[in-house]
């Protein structure tokens, strides 16, 4: 702690992320795209080359040196989740990614026990992941999608919400931290009304579990999906939680090995939670990393982190608001940032995201344009799409300032090409 008093995590953390010293079109690189992915540190990739160098080999299935190392060290990493979010091992299961989370709900839980006019509430700021799913649902159940609406500020309608609540509510999914307009939803708020109606909640976290300390206990969500690779962790390895009363009473997503208790040529009975969801050989080495990944944010500090994103954002929101005809969605009433996620859309008046993204890049800054898979979300505001700077704890003041002095002369660039 005395270090981190006295330096910021950037700061100590650098060295720990040799991607962010390469050059890109000869200029050093900025990466402002966290929210999309974020960066490995030397110790995630380190324990992902030393599974597949020193002890690679399937998990559950043999009885030799190899295959038991790999399994304690992928139920190790399942131990760290679990405690990464306040859950038991058993309430953790391992996916590709949030999105297949979502679609495991929504195919074993969703398909068995939603019904004609049963009621799912979403929002209009999910992302598509925590759309599509539903629609496919409803379709096939009969069941109705009613969508929570903004408030002026741009933010989540918590009246409007409670005006949709009823005994028709079935499920409400939402997200936690929208990674369009970076609001951070109460989602605690918003499981205790749905559970008021006897409504299941689905919390998709993909945005904040990399930053903020979550507590499935004390929100008390049904489940809650995330992704390693934006915390940290490899591509292709996310979670699942549910509570354990919940996942006992769902069927199986997919069949097949790992997954079964016996098979027999009529029927099969089904393994133990969370098996009972993890059908073949899964991500071994991917869930192993996701395990170090969470080892590298617990020992910076769930909450040092928020911090310290938390005055970045500031920073960044400070100088954005100065450009004039910049246009920054989300909690608009919040211009300086606070008690927003680490990342800012925008657009810019006649000037399209993609060809600021596309000018920033040659200057080395790696920022997103797009309609960040939240379509809905950009027809209301009549936007194509936007651009998208996100931070994470590896980013400094000096890059937020080496931003800005770039997107001032990219916006000049193109003003003066009119």
């Amino acid at each position: 702690m005395n270090l981190l008093q006295e330096k910021s995590i950037a700061d100590l953390v650098r060295e720990d992320f040799p991607i962010l010293k390469q050059k890109v079109h000869d200029k050093p690189l900025v990466y402002l795209d966290s929210a999309a992915t974020s960066q490995k540190p030397k110790q995630v990739l380190d324990c992902l080359l030393n599974y597949y160098q020193e002890y690679n080999s399937n998990v559950h299935r043999g009885a030799h040196f190899l295959s038991s190392k790999a399994t304690d060290a992928f139920e190790a990493a399942r131990e760290k989740v679990a405690a990464f979010i306040n859950a038991n091992r058993e309430e953790i299961v391992y996916t590709r990614n949030a999105t297949e989370a979502i679609n495991l709900v929504a195919y074993s839980w969703g398909l068995n026990n939603l019904t004609q006019g049963d009621e799912i509430i979403l929002s209009l700021m999910e992302h598509h992941s925590n759309i599509v799913p539903w629609q496919i649902i409803a379709k096939k159940t009969g069941a109705v999608l009613k969508y929570v609406q903004l408030t002026e500020e741009e933010e989540l309608d918590l009246d409007h919400f409670k005006s949709l609540l009823s005994d028709k509510t079935k499920l409400v999914s939402v997200v936690h931290i929208s990674n369009t307009l970076g609001v951070i939803n109460p989602i605690k708020e918003i499981t205790s009304l749905a559970h008021n109606f006897g409504a299941k909640v689905l919390i998709d976290a993909c945005q904040s579990a990399p930053h903020l300390k979550l507590d499935v206990r004390d929100i008390d969500c049904d489940w809650l999906v995330a992704s390693g690779h934006k915390m940290c962790a490899p591509t292709g390895i996310g979670f699942l939680y549910g509570k354990q009363s919940i996942l006992t009473e769902m069927p199986p997503f997919l069949g097949g090995g790992e997954m079964i208790d016996e098979v027999f040529l009529q029927y099969s009975t089904y393994n133990d939670l969370p098996h009972k969801f993890e059908a073949g050989t899964p991500a071994i080495g991917e869930a192993i990393a996701l395990g170090a990944a969470i080892d590298y944010l617990t020992n910076l500090g769930m909450d040092n982190i928020h911090h310290y994103e938390e005055q970045l954002t500031a920073y960044l929101f400070k100088k954005l608001v100065a450009i004039p005809n910049l246009r920054i969605y989300g909690a608009t009433n919040r211009k300086d940032g606070k008690n927003r996620a680490a990342l800012a859309s925008f657009n810019i008046a006649g000037i399209h995201g993609s060809d600021l993204a596309t000018m920033l890049d040659n200057e080395g800054f790696a920022i997103r344009a797009g309609h960040h898979c939240t379509q809905p979300l950009h027809c209301l505001f009549h936007a194509s799409g936007s651009a998208r700077a996100s931070l994470y704890f590896y980013n400094t003041y000096q890059e937020i300032d080496a931003f800005i002095t770039a997107l001032n002369d990219t916006i000049e660039f193109f003003n003066s090409a009119m």
